[in-house]
């Protein structure tokens, strides 16, 4: 089912033991599920914590006296803006000013980040970082750690009661709080929440007091993906790719203003066109009309059979009560309350575009 060369967890015995069902995702064999099942772990995680083993994606850290000119010009950055502890979504930009991978990154010292990669994407971000740092002071180091997401409304409880201080952070904001662990209060599910990369045996002594709190269930990554939907966040490969710009996929939030005209980094002229002309089309939210969802790779057409726009996630939200979708429709459609119709196995299903998230977000802001 996932080939030889699939990457292990290094954790994987433990999804085994609690019953995991695995598949390929990203290279690596994932849990998909757990006996719960996925309406009850996505449930869970929002009521109260749900423990996702995300060991799949990649952290480097970048340091040196050129890290941040590095990163300034990997990403549409400024990095040395950053205050410590500070975390920032970002992106690597081709030319065209295509999303090559969305990342965060966090400041842990005067010359010293941290870069959290996708699974995807870790081996093409590498080497895309390697090729820039030839014209930097700088150095990059990949690290082997086990990743953990601990997410849900009760999850600052279940880490004070497991030992892990966690009332200095707030959304966004990451450090080193032993040696060889980061920890940041961030995730992908539109809660509160943090992530830990550890090393391994300090990861199961960890998992273990975590577990034995009634409060935690493992959750696995079809979960994670209804989560993060409801919660408006995109996924690399369907919802931001090479072929789609920030403007367009509604993310130039992410990006400085003043960075926008001024900034060094690869991407900047290509996207300042996209801004000047107007993005031709925008990523926005799908309501499907009754209940049935409309996947990932359906086709939209406007009210006279043109076709607008696509699919690119799409299930039921188990949090919202109805099928929730995101996509991409022509500029002038995008407001909510459009409606716009998706090819469902040649069947026509009136969609509304609509406001996102689908959920409210419960981050614990400063």
């Amino acid at each position: 089912m996932t080939g030889d060369n699939t990457n292990q967890l290094p954790l994987a015995d433990l999804h085994s033991a609690a019953g995991a069902r695995f598949g390929a995702f990203a290279g690596w064999n994932m849990p998909l599920t757990y006996p719960a099942g996925v309406m009850k772990e996505h449930l869970h995680t929002r009521e109260h914590v749900g423990l996702f083993d995300i060991s799949h994606m990649k952290l480097f850290v970048v340091s040196g006296r050129g890290a941040a000119d590095l990163l300034n010009r990997a990403c549409p950055l400024d990095a040395r803006a950053l205050e410590l502890r500070q975390s920032k979504y970002t992106f690597f930009l081709t030319d065209a000013a295509g999303i090559i991978d969305d990342l965060i990154i966090t400041r842990l010292g005067d010359e010293r980040f941290m870069v959290v990669a996708n699974a995807g994407n870790a081996a093409t971000d590498e080497a895309h970082l390697r090729a820039l740092a030839k014209d930097f002071d700088a150095t990059i180091e990949p690290l082997d750690r086990v990743f953990i997401a601990i997410q849900g409304p009760e999850s600052a409880d279940v880490l004070e009661k497991a030992g892990i201080t966690t009332n200095e952070l707030f959304f966004m904001q990451g450090f080193e709080p032993r040696a060889n662990w980061f920890m940041s209060r961030s995730g992908y599910t539109g809660e509160d929440g943090f992530e830990i990369g550890l090393p391994e045996a300090d990861a199961r002594q960890l998992l273990g007091k975590l577990l034995s709190d009634e409060r935690t269930m493992w959750v696995g990554l079809a979960a994670r993906d209804s989560l993060r939907l409801e919660a408006g966040l995109c996924l690399h490969g369907n919802d931001i790719t090479p072929d789609n710009d920030p403007a367009s996929a509604g993310l130039m939030w992410a990006i400085p203003k003043d960075l926008r005209a001024d900034g060094n980094f690869i991407g900047r002229a290509a996207l300042a066109t996209i801004l000047a002309d107007g993005a031709k089309e925008k990523r926005v939210g799908l309501k499907p009309e009754g209940r049935q969802p409309v996947r990932s790779g359906a086709e939209l057409f406007d009210a006279d059979g043109q076709l607008i726009g696509r699919v690119t996630s799409g299930g039921f939200g188990p949090s919202a009560g109805f099928p929730v979708a995101m996509g991409y429709v022509s500029a002038s459609l995008a407001k909510a309350g459009t409606r716009v119709f998706a090819d469902v196995r040649g069947t026509k299903v009136p969609v509304d575009v609509h406001s996102l998230p689908f959920t409210q977000h419960r981050y614990r802001k400063g």
